[in-house]
C-alpha cells in the first residue's frame, strides 16, 4: 500500500521523498502528499515561489521505529571531523529506493564573537544530539555532507517546515 499520490513504488517513505524531490526541483508544479503543508510552503501559496528551497525530513528506521541519525564528514584541509544529524534534505531518489540525503544543521550566531558556529559540529564541544528534539530546526543550513541510504529500511517520515537552506 502506498500513500504517495504521484508515485506508487509500494513504499510510503519512497513515494513521499520522491514527491519532495520533485517539489524542490520544480517549484512551479502542484503536489499533494502527506507532507502537504511543507510542500505547499515550499511552492508558495501563489505559485510564485516562497524563497524556500528545502523540505527538511526526519526518517525513522523500521527496527523499533527509531529516528535515524546520519553521519558523514567533509574534508577541511587536513582535518576530517565526523558529524551527525537527524535532519536531511533529499537530493535524489532512484527507482530502486536508494536516496542521497544531505545532512542539515542549524546555524547559530554568537553575540560574543563574529564567527558562525554550526550546531552538530565538533567545534561546539560535547554536542552530540541523542534525539531530533536535541537539534534546533531554526535556520537550517546545507552542510555539503551527503550520504546514500536504502529507503526500504524506513517506516516513517516526518516533514519539518519548509526552509531556505542553501
Amino acid at each position: 500500500m502506498s500513500c504517495g499520490k504521484r508515485f506508487d513504488s509500494g513504499s510510503c517513505v519512497i513515494d513521499i521523498l520522491k514527491d519532495i524531490v520533485d517539489a524542490q526541483n520544480d517549484v512551479m508544479h502542484d503536489c499533494t502528499t502527506s507532507c502537504e503543508r511543507s510542500i505547499a510552503d515550499l511552492l508558495g501559496d501563489t505559485g510564485g515561489g516562497s524563497g524556500f528551497d528545502t523540505v527538511p525530513v526526519i526518517l525513522y528506521c523500521k527496527d523499533g521505529c527509531t529516528p535515524f541519525k546520519g553521519y558523514g564528514s567533509k574534508r577541511s584541509g587536513d582535518d576530517c571531523k565526523v558529524k551527525g544529524s537527524f535532519f536531511f534534505r533529499v537530493k535524489s531518489v532512484d527507482d530502486d529506493g536508494c536516496a542521497i540525503l544531505e545532512l542539515l544543521f542549524a546555524e547559530r550566531r554568537h553575540d560574543d564573537d563574529d564567527e558562525d558556529e554550526v550546531e552538530g559540529s565538533h567545534r561546539r564541544k560535547g554536542f552530540d544530539p541523542k534525539s531530533p528534539a536535541d537539534q534546533s530546526c531554526k535556520n537550517l543550513r546545507a552542510s555539503g555532507i551527503c550520504i546514500t541510504v536504502d529507503l526500504n529500511c524506513f517506516c516513517h517520515v516526518t516533514c519539518l517546515p519548509a526552509a531556505a537552506t542553501l
